[in-house]
């Protein structure tokens, strides 16, 4: 079987915040660009206006989207994260995540995707955002391992199964070496508090692998992020549970992207995002 790979995409939309035709333009000449199979989308608006993943995708129609609302931003209108695929949704599931007092909603979205390669688990999400937060991220986290032992558990035997190894995708809030993000890269083995779901997780950060350089997705070169006056962060990511026992899921490919501001200077959104291309198919080791 020849190699094929899978290509994945991640942006937090910034919702219709500022100069939205602009910015929606830009977000949709970045995807034609890189011409992804699945993506990940979150700060997504639903209500007065439509749903915003409808909108960035409506110029093609051959994305599958899934979309679940986290928290109603005003009256009527609802933010949420989204899932859009190239290929079709055999499933697809939501669950609210914890959050601490006076947050607004969090959720983790789910789609099961029939590509031709085998069934793809997929999970995006959008933690917690201030900087203090990082236990009830770390909480948040430990919520979405236990989903991804439910709806993808580990692929074991001695032949490769149809179903792929899971990816997580979202802004995630914080950088690669907080607990919460030690703990989905397989390096935090701290006891879970009580009430929240025991277990271990292990997920291959695709740029800490595969990028160049600092990888920063919220940088203060882009206008609508130097505002905040926040440092340069690490925060978004494409996590892949790989590669498995047949080498599937390997990371190939990672970069940032949707980094680029258009003619008049607009950036597509407040942060950057990910880009990344794992293995698909198996591989035949040569023997020893």
């Amino acid at each position: 079987m020849a190699e094929a790979r899978l290509k994945l995409a991640t942006l937090n939309t910034w919702g219709r915040t500022g100069p939205w035709p602009a910015r929606r333009a830009a977000i949709r000449a970045e995807l034609a660009r890189l011409a992804p199979d699945v993506v990940g989308l979150q700060e997504v608006w639903d209500g007065d206006g439509g749903n915003l993943a409808d909108e960035l995708l409506a110029d093609d129609g051959t994305w599958h989207v899934q979309y679940a609302r986290a928290y109603e931003l005003s009256p009527g209108v609802f933010c949420g994260n989204a899932i859009a695929s190239r290929h079709p949704i055999v499933d697809r599931a939501a669950w609210p995540l914890p959050e601490p007092p006076g947050d607004t909603g969090r959720n983790l979205v789910h789609a099961m995707i029939a590509t031709p390669w085998g069934r793809l688990p997929v999970f995006v999400t959008h933690f917690s955002w201030l900087f203090h937060q990082s236990r009830a991220r770390l909480t948040q986290a430990r919520h979405v391992a236990a989903r991804l032992r439910e709806r993808a558990p580990i692929q074991r035997g001695d032949a490769p199964t149809d179903e792929l190894p899971p990816v997580v995708m979202g802004d995630l809030n914080a950088p690669p070496d907080a607990d919460e993000l030690r703990f989905l890269r397989g390096l935090l083995a701290a006891p879970a508090l009580p009430g929240e779901p025991e277990g271990d997780c292990y997920l291959a950060d695709c740029f800490a692998i595969r990028g160049t350089g600092a990888g920063h997705t919220f940088h203060r070169s882009n206008p609508f992020a130097a505002r905040e006056h926040y440092p340069n962060r690490r925060i978004d990511y494409i996590l892949v549970r790989g590669p498995d026992r047949w080498h599937r899921g390997e990371p190939l490919v990672a970069q940032v992207a949707f980094d680029q501001p258009d003619d008049d200077g607009v950036f597509p959104s407040d942060h950057f995002g990910v880009y990344a291309e794992v293995r698909a198919t198996p591989v035949t080791l040569p023997p020893l």
